[in-house]
């Protein structure tokens, strides 16, 4: 299928991840979703007018939304990209306003667990992945995440009198979390570059049915981890930063201090509202790779349809 707006710019990925991240899409029921991807199917069958158009671009834009691009399964809505903002939104409000190691690590726990799974959710599937290694693969993810979170606080705390290690606390959040989201994303997503993905050509059809390519995989790891810790940035340092850096908010709050939470959590959720989308469209999720750059298999294919050698393949790098 073509694309609504143009892939190989980041406006044009950003524009569709602005719409894929809407969280009205996770009130459609799976029959609703399940017609829109028989609609988009059967598009053929539809009347060719600008009305239905919009109706297919909706339909494909809510089925998209639900179902894993490999697979065809539905994702469970709390890892949906249209799920993380309001899912992990109060997660992350709760580690900004944890003042001590204990509710820290708990929702560090807590908000690198939705992290492990929506990881797990939205990557390339298109190799199995066994019960075995997805469980061991959570516990290294969530378990290196607690240790940073738990260092940084141990650290602050040990080092800085108590007044000035509580201020301290709260910008632990954001380092721990780089850090942390980005191990998260490699160790879950690891598999990946042991079992290889497959790699396509300009239409999506596999160019060596039954082959996989472990150099995109890596590749495709290695630039979805980015993409994580990137995340961080708007969702962690600008909500802090506004909150004591603008005169405006600093007064308000100063002789409102019952309206710094309902403040702080509006402040996230506008930067994770922006932040996920931007980070997501830093790279193109159906990427390309060169035929130089992969395996020796690949490297001599020729496009059945021209009978050229191929210069560049694509992959699905997940989300």
């Amino acid at each position: 299928y073509g694309q609504r707006f143009d892939q190989s710019t980041f406006t044009g990925r950003f524009f569709k991840m602005i719409l894929a991240c809407d969280p009205r899409l996770l009130f459609y029921s799976s029959t609703e979703v399940r017609h829109c991807q028989a609609m988009v199917e059967n598009y053929e069958e539809s009347p060719d007018t600008i009305e239905n158009h919009r109706a297919l671009w909706e339909a494909r834009r809510i089925a998209e939304s639900a179902l894993h691009p490999d697979t065809g399964e539905e994702v469970p809505r709390p890892f949906r990209m249209s799920g993380f903002v309001p899912f992990n939104g109060p997660i992350c409000v709760a580690m900004i306003a944890s003042q001590s190691t204990v509710p820290l690590m708990f929702w560090s726990w807590i908000n690198q667990s939705q992290n492990a799974l929506v990881n797990y959710f939205n990557r390339n599937a298109s190799s199995p992945l066994s019960n075995e290694t997805l469980a061991v693969s959570y516990g290294a993810a969530v378990g290196s995440a607690l240790a940073v979170a738990f260092g940084l606080a141990s650290f602050i705390q040990k080092r800085y009198p108590a007044e000035q290690a509580k201020a301290l606390l709260r910008w632990v959040s954001f380092p721990s979390a780089v850090v942390a989201s980005s191990l998260n994303c490699y160790i879950v997503r690891r598999p990946e570059m042991d079992t290889g993905i497959p790699l396509l050509n300009d239409v999506g059809e596999d160019v060596l049915p039954g082959e996989t390519s472990k150099e995109a995989a890596k590749v495709g790891v290695h630039l979805t981890t980015a993409s994580r810790a990137i995340l961080q940035l708007p969702v962690y340092f600008l909500p802090p930063a506004l909150l004591g850096a603008v005169p405006v908010i600093k007064k308000y709050l100063s002789k409102n201090p019952a309206a710094t939470l309902p403040i702080t959590t509006y402040l996230l959720l506008v930067s994770f509202g922006f932040g996920l989308p931007a980070a997501v469209a830093t790279f193109p999720q159906i990427s390309e790779i060169s035929v130089h750059d992969v395996e020796e298999k690949f490297q001599h294919l020729r496009d059945p349809r021209t009978g050229r050698p191929y210069e560049v393949y694509c992959y699905n790098k997940g989300l």
